[in-house]
């Protein structure tokens, strides 16, 4: 999951660049003579658009990603659990049989 989170940082660091790519030409636009700025424009407001799709994707995939991730977190947590316990248990078993073998009197 660690993994998966870096993942996602980098992903939103990107989104936020694009964002402020988006900024940096409408102050550029602002400054161009008047033939570019409608075109710059127009750009800017295709780009704001795929930004605005990007992140909604972005955030449905963090969604789906979140649910599956708990959905297989409620099924290997108690499996894991119980592995927790018999590996205890083998420990001890264990420990008991070099006692045994040791000539130690086992409780």
């Amino acid at each position: 999951m660690e993994e998966q989170n870096s993942k996602i940082k980098e992903i939103d660091k990107v989104l936020k660049e694009i964002g402020n790519k988006i900024e940096e030409l409408v102050k550029k636009g602002a400054e161009a003579g008047v033939d570019v700025v409608g075109e710059i424009e127009k750009k800017t407001q295709e780009l704001r658009a795929n930004k605005t799709t990007l992140e909604e994707e972005f955030k449905n995939g963090k969604a789906l990603l979140e649910k599956e991730f708990n959905a297989r977190k409620n099924v290997v947590e108690p499996k894991l659990k119980e592995s927790k316990f018999f590996f205890k248990e083998g420990v001890k078993q264990f420990g008991m049989a070099i006692k045994v073998l040791l000539g130690e009197k086992v409780n």
